[in-house]
């Protein structure tokens, strides 16, 4: 697994990530049928060629490079960039469902604005 997209991402959906992704692994996109029900983007591990660009891309620092990086508070998000896919009902259903757990888990996180949550990571 590569790049994840974690929790400031959540009702955030900000898509300069996916305008600088040279392999469209980002999802879903506006014009994806689930973009209006996804509650973040997802990133595909195995269409992700780790080159990085989304990175900086991210308006609210959403992105880590890898589940070693990414903090103990968003393990849950590992696993729903890990089974998402695009056009595939179940794995959307599955996903969002662990961004349900995520923030049912973590409501002191989810209270702070997006673009501050990362920052927030570091001192969970």
């Amino acid at each position: 697994m590569t790049f994840i997209i974690t929790d400031p991402c959540i009702d955030t959906k900000d898509t300069a990530c996916v305008d600088v992704c040279p392999v469209d692994c980002i999802h879903p996109r506006k014009d994806e049928a689930e973009f209006e029900q996804a509650a973040m983007l997802y990133i595909h591990p195995d269409e992700c060629i780790d080159c990085g660009a989304c990175v900086p891309a991210c308006p609210v620092a959403a992105i880590y490079d890898a589940p070693d990086s990414t903090p103990a508070s968003q393990k849950l998000l590992i696993e729903a960039n890990a089974v998402y896919r695009a056009g595939d009902a179940g794995a959307v259903a599955s996903a969002e469902a662990l961004v349900q757990q995520h923030k049912a888990a973590h409501p002191d996180l989810m209270g702070i604005a997006a673009a501050d949550r990362a920052a927030a990571h570091a001192k969970g």
